[in-house]
């Protein structure tokens, strides 16, 4: 019966160990979703760098904008070719700036995250007033869009970005 006993006694003292080391590492676990960004948060970020870059895109300053934007960009213009990469994100974009002064008013309705990767779903208005000169006629657009964003190196950046214009395109013969 003493031997019982022991062996019961044994089993007892091994399952309150496997239990405290369970219930470390269950608060461990609880602590990183815990420290992890909500979708929530996300948003408040994206909202955030969403008007820092529309400050850059108004004063000109392409380079700045760029930084919000992975180095593998890919961008969606309606009706024109698409942009890869950060370098011809830079190039057509100085060149677009030179042609006139551009606005935008970029406003994020959801937000949903998977792990290091957030899908921002929204609408915006955008407008061109041209230079003298200028190849193309002033505009105004407006759409909705979705942004893929990656965190890279601890930061949100734009992988993705494919805006949808609502605004018919005009017929042959201004109909």
């Amino acid at each position: 019966m003493k031997h019982v006993s022991k062996l019961i006694y044994l089993f007892l003292i091994v399952s309150f160990i496997t239990s405290c080391n369970n219930q470390s590492r269950n608060e461990e676990v609880i602590e990183e979703v815990m420290e992890e960004e909500t979708a929530a948060d996300i948003m408040k970020i994206i909202d955030a760098k969403n008007a820092e870059i529309v400050a850059h895109y108004k004063a000109g300053n392409i380079d700045e904008a760029a930084k919000h934007f992975a180095d593998n960009v890919m961008q969606f213009p309606p009706n024109d070719a698409p942009i890869s990469g950060i370098e011809e994100y830079k190039a057509r974009w100085k060149e677009s700036i030179g042609m006139g002064s551009w606005t935008f008013d970029l406003q994020v309705q959801e937000v949903k995250k998977s792990g290091d990767l957030a899908v921002e779903r929204g609408t915006y208005t955008l407008g061109f007033e041209p230079n003298e000169g200028a190849p193309m006629p002033a505009f105004m657009d407006e759409g909705n869009y979705l942004v893929l964003w990656e965190k890279i190196d601890g930061d949100w950046k734009i992988l993705w970005d494919a805006p949808v214009s609502t605004v018919p395109m005009p017929m042959p013969g201004g109909e």
